[in-house]
């Protein structure tokens, strides 16, 4: 771990030099600073980040919060989602590039991805989804991601929740009887091909520390960023 030393509000900050980063790849350094994250108790949800696309050609941006679901083997950033109807979806089909912040308060740490979103093909996709517990699997199916909910006039004050609890009912009741619950065919798995990964590790009166990977051809090359 980092040598640290006393934050504002009494959260630790630390300092980040180019020997404590590992030399290789920024897939390892991830995993070391996502293992930090992870075992401080303070920090619920370590997976959470923040996914941008761009739609093209109007470059309108749009973010949301996703769940990392793992790296691949190839040093990919893996997601699962709705790839039909959701936002992200709509635009990923104009333009590949999307990028990822995930934020450690408690650790003063940011990492700052940029790359190329894929989506995996179906044989792929079936073996993830074979890993998802079966709520997850029933929410995918009773849930077209983005797509307008209607109010029901005969339901007071109703603001369009009812039609969505009553597709959780349907395919309740359509898959009661089935243990395994097949994959929507919207339902996919998104990777993110880093091309950029930047680590800023937060320090006293803002001279923060960054450093910025970045890939060229089968190397990645390290630069110093001013803060």
């Amino acid at each position: 771990m980092f040598p640290r030393t006393g934050g504002a509000a009494g959260l630790p900050k630390g300092t980040l030099s180019l020997t404590d980063l590992d030399q290789s790849s920024p897939i390892l350094q991830f995993k070391n600073w996502f293992s930090i994250a992870k075992d401080e108790a303070c920090i619920a949800d370590p997976e959470v980040c923040t996914l941008s696309t761009a739609h093209l050609p109007s470059g309108r941006i749009s973010s949301r919060v996703v769940q990392l679901k793992g790296i691949s083997d190839e040093g990919e950033f893996v997601f699962f989602s709705n790839f039909g109807t959701s936002r992200k979806a709509i635009d990923l089909a104009s333009n590949e590039h999307v990028a990822l912040v995930f934020y450690w308060g408690a650790l003063h740490r940011q990492v700052r991805v940029e790359g190329k979103g894929r989506l995996c093909d179906d044989d792929e996709r079936q073996q993830y989804f074979s890993t998802t517990l079966r709520r997850s699997r029933l929410c995918s199916w009773a849930s077209p991601q983005s797509a307008v909910l209607q109010p029901d006039g005969q339901v007071p004050e109703d603001d369009g929740r009812s039609q969505l609890d009553a597709r959780a009912a349907e395919t309740e009741k359509r898959f009661e009887d089935v243990d395994d619950v097949p994959m929507p065919s919207t339902w996919g798995v998104l990777r993110v091909v880093p091309g950029r990964i930047e680590f800023w590790q937060g320090r006293g009166e803002r001279l923060h520390d960054r450093f910025v990977y970045i890939r060229e051809g089968e190397v990645w090359k390290i630069e110093r960023l001013s803060p």
